[in-house]
């Protein structure tokens, strides 16, 4: 079962992003962060096998978290959940090493079949 670090900086969407996760018997939550700071801590220690990572933090950005965690862990899959358009993400993302993208407003809709993609392949 894969072991998956939610990063929001608001309760509540962690709360949502792991309702939508259980109800899909995608995996189990391992962590919560609510900045870029402490999911780089945590993805440390915890090793997870996903991070769900939104991009509008304190602290230190998702995609500045992204970035770094990519250099110490370059296996673990990366799905950035985030309010902005995707489709003007798309090199920025890639850049950053994202495994892919879900907008929050179609998370329920998308968020299991992204993690279900970007998990299916190989490390």
């Amino acid at each position: 079962m894969l072991r998956i670090l939610l990063v929001d900086d608001h309760a509540v969407l962690r709360r949502g992003v792991e309702s939508l996760i259980t109800r899909a018997s995608l995996g189990t939550i391992c962590g919560e962060a609510a900045d870029g700071e402490e999911a780089i801590s945590l993805a440390k220690t915890l090793k997870p096998d996903l991070i769900v990572m939104d991009i509008s933090m304190p602290r230190l950005s998702g995609l500045d978290a992204t970035r770094r965690i990519r250099e110490f862990d370059p296996h673990v899959k990366i799905i950035i959940l985030t309010m902005h358009d995707c489709s003007q993400l798309g090199p920025t993302l890639k850049d950053v090493g994202a495994d892919g993208v879900v907008e929050k407003t179609s998370a329920e809709e998308k968020l299991a079949r992204v993690i279900a993609e970007v998990t299916a392949g190989p490390n």
